[in-house]
């Protein structure tokens, strides 16, 4: 175990010293978020865009159905009812804000990953 520290820093090492010099191996280039040189990527997106509304909608019946549940086991005493409508309320509204933020959180981490990268 004690040989495999050194191994990867000796392998670490040859190839920063070939991406600094340029020399020895090619150094891979990634350019997220061109769309320009992936063949459709307008059907990626408005296909991407479809399942965010189908998702919306799921999330939306969900906090209506559980909604519904909250109310009817709330005035039934039922508290297992009660408890399980809170519950598909909650987690159908935080799928809903998942779902409207997730550009925003994709782009966060795009934008913190190209800082790491460059």
């Amino acid at each position: 175990m004690s040989t495999v520290v050194p191994l990867f820093a000796t392998v670490a090492a040859r190839y920063a010293g070939a991406a600094a010099t340029g020399g020895g191996s090619a150094v891979v280039s990634f350019q997220p978020g061109d769309t320009t040189v992936v063949p459709g990527a307008s059907t990626l997106s408005h296909l991407a865009n479809g399942i965010g509304t189908f998702a919306l909608f799921a999330a939306m019946i969900g906090v209506i159905v559980g909604a519904v549940m909250w109310a009817f086991g709330h005035y039934s005493q039922n508290y297992q009812q009660a408890l399980n409508g809170r519950r598909g309320v909650l987690v159908s509204g935080l799928a809903a804000v998942l779902i409207g933020a997730a550009p925003i959180l994709i782009n966060f981490f795009l934008g913190v990953g190209e800082k790491v990268r460059g």
